[in-house]
């Protein structure tokens, strides 16, 4: 079957691991169903195993990709939630110290089918095409869980997102707006403070900026660029939700401004089966579409890659079969 995997892993050119090319097709597996992959959106996760992290060398061949919605087996429409737990972790998904993703120990979803376990399945609303479904279990999951779970805002709060065009950053511009908050976006990009606004944003600013008034909570996905700038923008007690770095994770901790503002310092990492059903739901009951920044069939797969790694990204990249 047609499959975009890694063969290697190469620190500093993840591209020349990447292969597009035929695998073995998944075989049957006791509680695991197989799924007729239709779309398929790419993360850094999908980078980060490129360049060997968390991916080692006695897994490879690994078919990547831990998003998908497709077909299962008695025809049904559906959406894959990626993590895999331990069969007898009970607790929330995302806090099993057994848990990986899919592409991490098993066989990831850019290919045409893929083997996952039953309890991982969730109905497709028919409102979502397979483009649209296939762009959610991992960045938006992730923006919604942030928001939803973690961040204690409500209705009339301010939320920072640090950095714009991404598509944790882009879903949680989106939702926050949509939950009422008060959305602030930062970016050096001119093009993307515009379309930031036309996403819900009601204000954008430069990278770095001093902030008219400090927000009650920041959602950190850049790291090491950011974290200062994420910390002196927060009110007294407020929170800081982190659920990336991309730029690195070793900034000054800033421990004396977090323990005498009395700040939270939140972990946030996708989200569980539950909160991706309740945000398929609020999704179709607002009638809010992910942000797509471009699709392409998936023997083309390298080209949004290299576009990802790029940075010139505004939204989700999404293969189809």
């Amino acid at each position: 079957m047609l499959a975009v995997y890694a063969d290697s892993a190469n620190p500093t050119d993840p591209l020349a691991a990447l292969v597009v090319g035929e695998r073995p097709e998944p075989e049957p597996r006791s509680g695991w169903q197989r799924v007729e992959v239709k779309a398929a959106s790419l993360n850094h996760h999908d980078i980060w195993s490129l360049r060997g992290v968390g991916l080692p060398s006695d897994r490879l061949p690994m078919i990547l990709g831990c998003d998908a919605a497709g077909i299962d087996e008695s025809g049904r429409e559906v959406v894959v939630h990626g993590i895999i737990n331990d069969p007898d972790w009970t607790g929330s998904e995302t806090q099993d110290p057994k848990r990986s993703l899919l592409s991490e120990k098993f066989q990831g979803t850019f290919a045409k089918y893929v083997l996952v376990p039953e309890r991982n399945l969730i109905p497709k609303p028919a409102e979502l095409s397979f483009v649209q479904a296939a762009a959610l279990p991992t960045s938006w999951l992730t923006a919604y869980s942030a928001l939803v779970s973690k961040s204690g805002l409500k209705p009339g709060d301010t939320v920072l997102i640090q950095g714009a065009g991404g598509g944790v950053s882009t879903a949680l511009t989106v939702l926050a707006h949509a939950m009422g908050f008060r959305v602030w976006v930062t970016t050096r990009d001119l093009s993307k403070r515009e379309r930031s606004i036309a996403l819900g944003a009601d204000e954008v600013f430069e990278s770095g900026a001093r902030l008219p008034q400090r927000v009650d909570a920041v959602m950190e996905t850049v790291g090491q660029a950011t974290w200062a700038h994420s910390v002196r923008a927060l009110r007294p007690g407020g929170t800081i939700v982190i659920s990336g770095a991309t730029s690195g994770d070793a900034p000054p901790a800033e421990l004396t401004r977090i323990f005498f503002l009395e700040l939270k310092v939140i972990g946030s990492t996708m989200g569980s089966k539950s909160e991706l059903e309740s945000m398929l739901k609020f999704m179709v009951d607002h009638k809010i579409e992910p942000v797509i920044d471009q699709v392409l069939p998936m023997s083309n797969a390298g080209e949004g890659f290299a576009r990802m790694l790029a940075g010139d990204v505004f939204g989700k990249i999404v293969f189809t079969l």
